[in-house]
């Protein structure tokens, strides 16, 4: 297949980049920079501006694109910064889409956990109703401008959980704490994480290129597990304590509202659509997982 991935720079697009080429599929990245090889197009989505024959002949194309959720405290302008960032890439994508003769058959443009809002321990399945936070408008809004893409086009929004990676991800700043034994949960540890681990992101995308779903997909692992269960098992395969919890409070003090956001909401994922589907997940249970990341 011919993919084009928009946003190939992140923690996904970077592994997800090398797991389709090893695949062997064509692969092209769009940037923002000075391209630097024959696999690079550049556009500036903050402009609108793409040549549409960046996606001419495309079997499919990804969009990753959007600014950093938990890198910079959420100031009015970073906020609206990161509504602007997704939107027009998203935007952007599709107007190009709709120049051309032959579109992309399939367009997956990424979502998040963040759509669900804090729903506490109820099971969420793809129809459950969006929430009422911050994140959660900017999914909806995120998974509607998708569905601009030219009708015939398979849109897919997968509403990807908390990554978990070796290295980055979800567990940049807290991995690095629990191997030197100073790390533990955070808040009362009771919410719910919906958790999948970098090489299954990958390979949900993957199956997603190829199956015929369209609309939201919840990508996470099968194994539902709370805070105090997840840091439990990394704790316990990196055979180190656990015990330093971080408060509410002092969560709220220090990351403002990125911790009601991010941190302390609770959302029970379930796969329905992958599970159904016939996914198979490399770290289907949280064990597996931690062990993984431990090794």
């Amino acid at each position: 297949m011919r993919i084009v991935i928009a946003g190939a720079s992140g923690l996904i697009g970077t592994h997800l980049t090398g797991v389709l080429r090893h695949a062997g599929h064509e692969v092209v990245t769009l940037v923002r920079r000075v391209p630097t090889s024959a696999a690079d197009v550049a556009w500036d989505p903050a402009a609108r501006r793409l040549d549409p024959a960046a996606l001419d002949g495309s079997d499919a194309v990804i969009n990753l694109s959007g600014a950093g959720i938990g890198d910079r405290p959420w100031t009015r302008h970073r906020v609206a910064e990161l509504f602007r960032s997704r939107l027009d890439a998203t935007s952007t994508l599709t107007q190009a889409m709709h120049q051309l003769d032959e579109p992309p058959h399939t367009f997956i443009s990424q979502s998040a956990s963040g759509y669900y809002g804090d729903a506490g321990s109820s099971v969420l399945r793809e129809g459950a109703r969006a929430g009422t936070g911050i994140l959660s408008r900017l999914c909806v809004e995120w998974e509607e401008a998708a569905h601009t893409a030219p009708a015939g086009v398979r849109v897919v929004t997968p509403r990807t959980g908390v990554v978990f990676s070796r290295s980055g991800g979800a567990l940049g700043k807290l991995l690095p704490l629990l191997r030197s034994g100073v790390g533990g949960p955070l808040g009362q540890g009771r919410q719910y994480w919906p958790w999948v681990t970098l090489p299954d992101v990958a390979s949900a995308f993957q199956f997603l290129l190829h199956s015929r779903h369209e609309g939201p997909v919840n990508v996470c692992a099968p194994d539902s597990a709370d805070v105090n269960t997840l840091i439990a098992a990394l704790a316990a395969a990196l055979h180190r304590p656990a015990l330093l919890r971080v408060p509410s409070p002092v969560l709220r003090l220090v990351m403002g509202k990125l911790a009601d956001e991010l941190l302390l909401p609770s959302q029970r994922m379930e796969p329905a659509a992958l599970a159904e589907g016939g996914f198979h997940w490399q770290h289907a249970s949280v064990e597996r997982a931690a062990a993984w990341i431990a090794s």
